[in-house]
């Protein structure tokens, strides 16, 4: 079923916007200049629920679909979950840095950059293999049979008001961390 692959996509697409911001700022910091810490912990906030609360718990229902499908096939993408775990981890370390930063305890500016540009970039080649690999090859595998039962799966993890209720949750933070961004920006000074 396109519908649950065009709802994955433009949660990524949603959430490059965010890595964006986050870009944004880190270039604010890079340059010696003080970012938005609010803005910055507003996208690590929504990186650490959203994606294991929304978005890859459809991911793992259609791969392991895919997986009892196409077993073959399926190895081609790889071990999905530990690069969620990695990208968990990664997120994590931004954490921390920003609480060191946050908390005056010495970090260096570039150790600090090193690792919101790993989280950045990681996060990218992530989507990326999933749009390019794992979404065609599960089109591809999957019978519409397959993809009643996905979507009956999901439909029983979330119900239908609380997948609205989730995703409105998501979308209002998502629009409030972007209006902050743009706060922020109309009030520095080039």
């Amino acid at each position: 079923m396109i519908e649950i692959i065009e709802v994955l996509r433009q949660e990524h697409r949603n959430m490059e916007k965010l890595l964006r911001v986050l870009e944004r700022e880190l270039s604010l910091f890079d340059r010696g200049d003080r970012p938005d810490y609010e803005v910055v912990l507003a996208v690590i906030d929504y990186f650490k629920d959203y994606p294991d609360s929304c978005h890859h718990p459809k991911e793992d229902i259609i791969v392991e679909m895919f997986k009892a499908r196409d077993p073959v096939a399926a190895a081609t993408i790889g071990d999905l979950e530990a690069e969620h775990r990695e990208g968990a981890r990664r997120l994590r370390r931004v954490a921390q840095a920003v609480e060191s930063v946050l908390s005056d305890q010495d970090i260096l500016r570039q150790t600090m950059v090193d690792i919101i540009r790993d989280f950045i970039n990681h996060e990218r080649q992530h989507m990326a293999m999933e749009e390019r690999v794992m979404f065609p090859a599960v089109l591809n595998a999957l019978r519409p049979g397959d993809w009643a039962d996905i979507a009956l799966q999901l439909a029983n993890r979330y119900g239908p008001i609380s997948q609205r209720d989730f995703e409105e949750k998501f979308s209002t933070l998502r629009r409030n961390i972007l209006e902050m961004e743009e706060e922020a920006e109309a009030e520095r000074p080039y």
